[in-house]
């Protein structure tokens, strides 16, 4: 055996972080100061943003409004007639809004169309009331006779 000395271990260098870009959990580089070079946040998580379904929350709340008005059907036909308009519209943008907003929860729009449907047929149903009402009602009277026999 001689008596020298095995060398000693390297000293381990310090990492230079601003020149290799850091790795995060998933194995993906990141540039300094955490900024992804994909040009996104590693901490920016989850679904992007959605457009807000403008056309299913509206039918959805006409769908409410034309059920929960339809207490304007005690006005004699004019009630009955306005209460067509207010469904209608939600029945129109239900359907609009499942054709031009696919990403929208499909709860809203077939909310909307569902009531839309039920406010019709309120004010459909009160309308042929209030026509076979009138209609059937004798009180009408000129208090003359007008026949032409003498």
């Amino acid at each position: 055996m001689s008596d020298q000395n095995p060398p000693p271990p390297p000293q381990p260098q310090e990492p230079n972080y601003a020149a290799t870009p850091a790795s995060n959990a998933y194995g993906a580089g990141q540039g300094p100061y955490g900024q992804s070079p994909y040009g996104q946040s590693p901490y920016a998580g989850g679904a992007p943003a959605q457009k807000p379904a403008v056309l299913s929350i509206i039918s959805l709340v006409l769908g409410i409004l034309g059920v929960l008005g339809a207490f304007v059907v005690i006005l004699p036909i004019f009630g009955s007639i306005m209460q067509l308009f207010i469904p209608a519209g939600a029945v129109v943008l239900g359907f609009l809004g499942k054709s031009k907003e696919p990403w929208a929860p499909k709860g809203f729009w077939l909310t909307g169309i569902i009531l839309g449907f039920v406010g019709l047929a309120i004010a459909i149903i009160s309308l042929i009331l209030w026509i076979v009402a009138l209609a059937s009602y004798g009180g009408f009277s000129t208090g003359g006779d007008f026949s032409t026999s003498p």
